[in-house]
């Protein structure tokens, strides 16, 4: 086995890719024209206009993530989704379009080592963060590898999808990424600096909330919340809004940009992270968050990737907005 030269932003998050986007996936999301708007209908929550408090100002563990200070911002009001895009749905989308997606284009992605049978090839890993592995033939149809496919996983979020492979899928849904702070306003659920989308307690009643690592990273997950990878999206209890796996299960894309210091003197109005930059935020954590060295599914945390990277554990929910009678 060799070392890819790339580095992660955190262990859990996917390594990037390269720099930037590809330009043809970025010709054929502007080329797509929206779709069947209302194929997401029935999966919003509405998310009233108002101000909530942003960030945090504990000491966190990554002061280079920029999660504080923690501060006030107004929202319009706005639509999201109860759940992340399920296999079910990028399917549809795919159906009906012909869409390929840039780990199809590109013809590899990063799976997690664990999900790989032992006789499976030797692949490359990323130097910094060994179990993840780049393998050919893995996407969002076969994600742990050629060998795997999507049987049982259909009502599972979609995984290997790009930032503009999400963009592609909310052109032709007519909907949209969710700005960093719509959601994040989401993802309290009407808590006020709580630490988790549930409250200060990680696991009340002894409950698991959601679906991060157990056991010891990176060589056993004990599963005691059910899941050693993704986990249907409804699996786990909704917030105070109504929201699922707004901790855990897979990282979720944003529209923004990512910045760590931006927030501090940008606007509190309806904020949309900076102009450009090369690395697009994502939130909520994963599966393969643990404790012990990735404490990145409390609601203030943030994490990036450039456009065009893909893994096991990344994918994204729709939002869209909600205009006044």
């Amino acid at each position: 086995m060799t070392n890819e030269s790339e580095s992660a932003p955190d262990p859990c998050c996917a390594p990037s890719r390269g720099e930037g986007t590809s330009s043809e996936a970025q010709d054929a999301t502007a080329q797509r024209t929206p779709g069947p708007g209302g194929v997401h209908d029935d999966d919003f929550v509405d998310i009233a206009s108002g101000a909530f408090i942003m960030g945090t100002n504990e000491d966190y563990r990554y002061p280079g993530d920029g999660e504080g200070p923690a501060r006030e911002i107004t929202l319009d009001a706005f639509r999201i989704a109860k759940y992340s895009v399920s296999n079910r749905q990028f399917a549809a989308f795919v159906d009906d379009t012909g869409y390929r997606t840039e780990a199809e284009r590109f013809e590899w992605s990063f799976v997690f080592h664990l999900f790989l049978p032992e006789d499976f090839p030797d692949t490359r890993g990323v130097a910094a963060t060994p179990w993840w592995r780049q393998v050919y033939g893995a996407d969002w149809a076969h994600p742990a590898g050629p060998q795997s496919n999507l049987n049982g996983l259909s009502d599972h979020p979609v995984v290997h999808t790009t930032w503009a492979d999400a963009q592609a899928y909310c052109a032709w849904a007519g909907v949209r990424l969710p700005t960093e702070a719509e959601w994040e306003m989401a993802a309290r659920g009407g808590l006020i600096q709580q630490r988790f989308v549930w409250g200060n307690e990680f696991a009340p009643d002894d409950q698991t909330m959601c679906n991060i690592f157990e056991g010891s990273f990176p060589v056993e997950n004990t599963a005691e919340d059910g899941y050693i990878g993704t986990s249907p999206i409804d699996a786990f209890q909704p917030n105070g809004f109504g929201l699922h796996d707004m901790a855990g299960n897979v990282w979720e894309w944003t529209n923004d940009w990512f910045h760590t210091e931006f927030h501090v003197t940008g606007p509190r109005a309806n904020p949309h992270g900076p102009p450009s930059g090369e690395a697009k935020v994502m939130r909520g954590g994963s599966y393969m968050c643990h404790d012990s060295y990735c404490h990145r599914y409390r609601v203030s945390a943030r994490s990036s990737n450039t456009p065009d990277s893909s893994a096991g554990n990344l994918g994204f929910r729709v939002a869209a907005d909600l205009c006044s009678e």
